[in-house]
Protein backbone atom coordinates (compact mmCIF):
# COMPACT_ATOMS: atom_id res chain seq x y z
CA UNK A 1 0.00 0.00 0.00
CA UNK A 2 1.27 3.63 -1.11
CA UNK A 3 -0.79 5.50 0.92
CA UNK A 4 -3.78 5.73 2.87
CA UNK A 5 -5.91 8.41 3.87
CA UNK A 6 -9.06 9.52 6.16
CA UNK A 7 -11.22 12.22 7.54
CA UNK A 8 -11.81 14.16 10.82
CA UNK A 9 -14.68 16.59 11.30
CA UNK A 10 -13.96 19.65 12.77
CA UNK A 11 -15.61 20.15 16.25
CA UNK A 12 -16.68 23.54 17.79
CA UNK A 13 -16.57 23.28 21.65
CA UNK A 14 -19.18 25.57 23.60
CA UNK A 15 -18.49 24.81 27.23
CA UNK A 16 -15.75 22.61 29.44
CA UNK A 17 -14.63 21.63 32.68
CA UNK A 18 -11.31 20.95 32.96
CA UNK A 19 -9.92 17.19 34.09
CA UNK A 20 -6.32 17.14 34.52
CA UNK A 21 -3.93 14.55 36.36
CA UNK A 22 -0.69 13.70 35.86
CA UNK A 23 -1.39 11.40 33.49
CA UNK A 24 -2.41 12.48 29.74
CA UNK A 25 -4.66 8.79 29.76
CA UNK A 26 -6.41 9.88 32.94
CA UNK A 27 -7.20 13.56 31.72
CA UNK A 28 -9.48 15.29 29.77
CA UNK A 29 -12.76 16.78 29.95
CA UNK A 30 -16.66 17.59 30.10
CA UNK A 31 -18.60 19.47 27.90
CA UNK A 32 -20.69 20.37 25.31
CA UNK A 33 -19.65 20.44 21.49
CA UNK A 34 -20.57 19.44 18.09
CA UNK A 35 -18.99 18.40 14.89
CA UNK A 36 -19.31 19.98 11.73
CA UNK A 37 -19.08 18.91 8.34
CA UNK A 38 -15.96 20.74 7.32
CA UNK A 39 -12.72 19.40 8.93
CA UNK A 40 -9.39 17.43 8.11
CA UNK A 41 -8.59 15.40 5.48
CA UNK A 42 -5.04 13.42 5.70
CA UNK A 43 -2.81 10.95 3.90
CA UNK A 44 0.17 9.67 4.91
CA UNK A 45 2.69 7.45 3.27
CA UNK A 46 6.32 6.11 4.64
CA UNK A 47 9.66 7.95 4.65
CA UNK A 48 12.59 6.71 2.77
CA UNK A 49 14.44 4.83 4.73
CA UNK A 50 17.07 7.35 5.37
CA UNK A 51 14.78 9.76 7.04
CA UNK A 52 15.30 10.64 10.59
CA UNK A 53 11.25 11.87 11.41
CA UNK A 54 8.46 12.60 10.32
CA UNK A 55 7.43 15.24 8.07
CA UNK A 56 4.05 16.85 8.42
CA UNK A 57 2.52 19.69 6.07
CA UNK A 58 -1.08 21.40 6.28
CA UNK A 59 -2.10 22.79 3.13
CA UNK A 60 0.91 22.29 1.39
CA UNK A 61 3.06 24.18 4.20
CA UNK A 62 5.77 21.88 6.22
CA UNK A 63 4.97 22.70 9.68
CA UNK A 64 5.90 21.64 13.21
CA UNK A 65 2.89 19.79 14.65
CA UNK A 66 4.16 18.01 17.81
CA UNK A 67 0.64 16.58 18.74
CA UNK A 68 0.72 14.97 15.31
CA UNK A 69 4.07 13.19 15.89
CA UNK A 70 3.07 12.34 19.28
CA UNK A 71 0.10 10.33 17.61
CA UNK A 72 2.28 8.80 15.13
CA UNK A 73 5.35 7.87 17.52
CA UNK A 74 2.49 6.04 19.71
CA UNK A 75 1.60 3.73 16.91
CA UNK A 76 5.18 2.95 15.32
CA UNK A 77 8.61 4.11 14.60
CA UNK A 78 8.90 4.02 11.08
CA UNK A 79 9.26 7.81 9.41
CA UNK A 80 5.71 8.72 8.35
CA UNK A 81 4.89 11.66 5.71
CA UNK A 82 1.63 13.56 6.83
CA UNK A 83 -0.34 15.71 4.36
CA UNK A 84 -3.30 17.03 5.77
CA UNK A 85 -5.55 19.36 4.03
CA UNK A 86 -8.05 21.45 6.25
CA UNK A 87 -10.85 23.65 6.26
CA UNK A 88 -10.97 25.12 8.82
CA UNK A 89 -8.06 27.47 10.51
CA UNK A 90 -5.78 26.22 13.43
CA UNK A 91 -5.64 27.50 16.81
CA UNK A 92 -9.09 29.04 16.56
CA UNK A 93 -11.18 26.85 18.43
CA UNK A 94 -12.60 23.89 15.29
CA UNK A 95 -10.77 21.08 16.93
CA UNK A 96 -7.62 21.17 13.78
CA UNK A 97 -5.02 19.61 16.19
CA UNK A 98 -7.60 16.53 17.47
CA UNK A 99 -9.05 15.57 13.76
CA UNK A 100 -5.43 16.18 12.43
CA UNK A 101 -4.07 13.47 15.20
CA UNK A 102 -6.88 11.08 15.11
CA UNK A 103 -7.24 11.39 11.05
CA UNK A 104 -3.22 10.49 10.98
CA UNK A 105 -3.67 7.75 13.31
CA UNK A 106 -6.31 6.03 11.73
CA UNK A 107 -4.25 6.30 8.10
CA UNK A 108 -1.09 4.89 9.89
CA UNK A 109 -2.83 1.95 10.96
CA UNK A 110 -4.21 1.07 7.76
CA UNK A 111 -0.85 2.37 5.85
CA UNK A 112 1.27 0.02 7.99
CA UNK A 113 -1.63 -2.88 9.08
CA UNK A 114 -1.20 -2.56 12.91
CA UNK A 115 -4.84 -3.78 13.11
CA UNK A 116 -5.29 -1.49 16.21
CA UNK A 117 -9.43 -0.71 16.91
CA UNK A 118 -10.82 2.91 15.88
CA UNK A 119 -11.33 3.07 19.79
CA UNK A 120 -7.63 1.97 20.74
CA UNK A 121 -6.45 5.08 17.50
CA UNK A 122 -8.62 7.65 19.50
CA UNK A 123 -7.38 6.83 22.66
CA UNK A 124 -4.26 7.45 21.39
CA UNK A 125 -4.92 10.92 19.41
CA UNK A 126 -6.48 11.90 22.60
CA UNK A 127 -3.58 11.01 24.24
CA UNK A 128 -1.12 13.36 21.98
CA UNK A 129 -3.62 16.21 22.77
CA UNK A 130 -3.48 16.14 26.33
CA UNK A 131 0.06 15.45 26.13
CA UNK A 132 0.91 18.63 23.83
CA UNK A 133 -2.09 20.83 25.86
CA UNK A 134 -3.32 21.33 22.44
CA UNK A 135 -7.00 20.05 23.74
CA UNK A 136 -8.74 17.77 25.80
CA UNK A 137 -12.24 16.93 24.59
CA UNK A 138 -12.18 17.35 21.16
CA UNK A 139 -11.15 13.61 20.19
CA UNK A 140 -14.02 11.77 21.92
CA UNK A 141 -16.62 14.42 20.08
CA UNK A 142 -14.60 13.78 16.30
CA UNK A 143 -14.72 9.90 17.35
CA UNK A 144 -18.46 9.69 17.89
CA UNK A 145 -19.59 13.17 15.57
CA UNK A 146 -22.78 15.16 16.55
CA UNK A 147 -24.04 16.92 19.19
CA UNK A 148 -22.33 15.50 22.70
CA UNK A 149 -22.55 16.62 26.12
CA UNK A 150 -19.86 14.45 28.13
CA UNK A 151 -20.75 14.37 32.23
CA UNK A 152 -17.67 12.11 32.56
CA UNK A 153 -14.06 12.88 31.98
CA UNK A 154 -13.43 12.38 27.81
CA UNK A 155 -10.75 9.98 28.30
CA UNK A 156 -13.71 7.76 29.75
CA UNK A 157 -15.28 8.29 26.21
CA UNK A 158 -18.77 7.73 27.26
CA UNK A 159 -20.62 10.98 26.08
CA UNK A 160 -24.72 11.53 25.72
CA UNK A 161 -25.79 12.05 21.76
CA UNK A 162 -28.18 15.12 21.99
CA UNK A 163 -30.42 14.12 19.25
CA UNK A 164 -29.72 15.40 16.05
CA UNK A 165 -33.02 13.72 14.94
CA UNK A 166 -34.99 16.37 16.70
CA UNK A 167 -36.07 18.90 14.12
CA UNK A 168 -34.37 21.91 15.58
CA UNK A 169 -31.11 20.26 15.58
CA UNK A 170 -31.27 18.10 12.23
CA UNK A 171 -28.42 19.01 9.61
CA UNK A 172 -28.74 22.78 11.71
CA UNK A 173 -27.02 25.06 10.40
CA UNK A 174 -24.38 26.85 11.90
CA UNK A 175 -22.61 30.63 10.87
CA UNK A 176 -18.57 31.36 12.43
CA UNK A 177 -16.34 33.90 12.11
CA UNK A 178 -12.43 33.24 13.60
CA UNK A 179 -10.78 36.51 14.23
CA UNK A 180 -7.23 34.99 15.85
CA UNK A 181 -6.29 31.75 18.01
CA UNK A 182 -6.08 31.33 21.80
CA UNK A 183 -3.03 29.58 22.99
CA UNK A 184 -4.87 26.11 24.51
CA UNK A 185 -2.23 25.45 26.57
CA UNK A 186 -1.92 28.67 27.92
CA UNK A 187 -5.58 28.76 29.37
CA UNK A 188 -5.75 24.44 30.22
CA UNK A 189 -2.35 24.79 32.20
CA UNK A 190 -3.56 28.01 34.24
CA UNK A 191 -4.35 27.07 38.34
CA UNK A 192 -5.50 30.54 38.82
CA UNK A 193 -8.25 30.11 35.86
CA UNK A 194 -9.15 26.56 36.38
CA UNK A 195 -11.81 26.92 39.27
CA UNK A 196 -13.48 29.78 37.33
CA UNK A 197 -13.58 27.95 34.42
CA UNK A 198 -15.00 24.85 35.97
CA UNK A 199 -17.11 26.38 38.36
CA UNK A 200 -19.18 27.87 35.08
CA UNK A 201 -18.87 24.86 33.17
CA UNK A 202 -20.19 22.60 36.04
CA UNK A 203 -23.02 25.14 36.41
CA UNK A 204 -24.00 25.31 32.75
CA UNK A 205 -23.82 21.53 32.10
CA UNK A 206 -26.61 21.48 35.03
CA UNK A 207 -28.56 23.71 33.19
CA UNK A 208 -27.99 21.67 29.75
CA UNK A 209 -29.39 18.36 31.82
CA UNK A 210 -31.93 20.19 33.08
CA UNK A 211 -33.35 20.81 30.09
CA UNK A 212 -36.45 18.65 28.87
CA UNK A 213 -36.46 17.03 25.56
CA UNK A 214 -38.82 19.77 23.77
CA UNK A 215 -36.10 22.79 25.61
CA UNK A 216 -32.26 21.20 23.62
CA UNK A 217 -32.74 23.19 20.71
CA UNK A 218 -29.84 25.44 19.37
CA UNK A 219 -31.30 28.57 21.25
CA UNK A 220 -31.03 27.51 24.12
CA UNK A 221 -27.82 25.69 24.16
CA UNK A 222 -26.01 28.94 22.64
CA UNK A 223 -27.73 30.98 25.45
CA UNK A 224 -25.79 28.69 27.80
CA UNK A 225 -22.55 28.49 26.03
CA UNK A 226 -22.69 32.05 26.22
CA UNK A 227 -23.42 32.98 29.70
CA UNK A 228 -20.92 29.75 30.12
CA UNK A 229 -18.33 32.06 27.71
CA UNK A 230 -19.01 35.01 30.44
CA UNK A 231 -18.79 33.30 33.72
CA UNK A 232 -15.55 31.42 32.63
CA UNK A 233 -14.16 34.88 32.01
CA UNK A 234 -12.75 33.87 28.61
CA UNK A 235 -14.67 35.90 26.79
CA UNK A 236 -12.94 39.12 26.46
CA UNK A 237 -11.72 39.81 22.95
CA UNK A 238 -13.57 42.77 21.84
CA UNK A 239 -14.15 41.80 18.47
CA UNK A 240 -16.04 38.78 19.76
CA UNK A 241 -18.04 40.22 21.93
CA UNK A 242 -19.39 43.30 19.50
CA UNK A 243 -20.14 40.39 17.50
CA UNK A 244 -21.96 38.44 19.16
CA UNK A 245 -23.66 41.89 20.40
CA UNK A 246 -24.66 43.00 17.08
CA UNK A 247 -26.02 38.88 15.95
CA UNK A 248 -27.91 39.41 19.69
CA UNK A 249 -29.44 42.95 18.55
CA UNK A 250 -30.91 41.33 15.37
CA UNK A 251 -32.38 38.43 17.09
CA UNK A 252 -30.13 36.26 16.92
CA UNK A 253 -28.04 33.96 19.05
CA UNK A 254 -24.50 33.75 19.59
CA UNK A 255 -21.86 32.41 21.66
CA UNK A 256 -17.85 32.20 21.88
CA UNK A 257 -16.31 29.13 20.45
CA UNK A 258 -13.51 27.52 22.96
CA UNK A 259 -10.89 28.08 22.59
CA UNK A 260 -10.38 30.92 20.13
CA UNK A 261 -11.14 34.24 19.47
CA UNK A 262 -14.00 33.21 17.36
CA UNK A 263 -18.10 33.42 17.22
CA UNK A 264 -20.68 31.01 16.25
CA UNK A 265 -24.03 31.34 15.53
CA UNK A 266 -27.55 30.39 14.29
CA UNK A 267 -28.23 33.62 12.49
CA UNK A 268 -26.12 33.86 9.33
CA UNK A 269 -23.99 37.22 9.35
CA UNK A 270 -21.76 39.03 7.33
CA UNK A 271 -18.65 37.38 7.03
CA UNK A 272 -19.73 34.47 8.47
CA UNK A 273 -18.48 30.73 7.62
CA UNK A 274 -21.92 28.42 7.29
CA UNK A 275 -21.36 25.12 8.47
CA UNK A 276 -23.73 22.18 9.18
CA UNK A 277 -23.88 20.09 12.80
CA UNK A 278 -23.36 16.56 11.21
CA UNK A 279 -23.72 13.01 12.87
CA UNK A 280 -20.68 11.40 11.14
CA UNK A 281 -17.59 11.22 13.05
CA UNK A 282 -14.05 10.52 11.72
CA UNK A 283 -13.53 7.78 9.04
CA UNK A 284 -11.26 5.99 6.09
CA UNK A 285 -10.85 7.53 2.95
CA UNK A 286 -10.58 5.27 -0.10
Amino acid sequence: MKDAKAFAPGNISCIFVIKKTKKPEKSGSLGLGFTVNKGVFVSVKKMDKSSDKNEVYLNNKKINFPTVNSAIEMLTDEKIKVNIKSELPLGCGFGISGASALAAAYSVNKLLKLKKSRKELALIAHIAEVKNMTGLGDVINQYYGGLLAKYKPSYMFKAERLSIKNKNLKNKKIYCKYFSGIDTKKIISDKSKEKQINNAGLYALKKIRELGISEINLKNLIKISKDFSLKSGLLKNKRVINLINGIESKNGNASMIMLGNSVFSDMPFKGGMELIIQNKGAHLKS
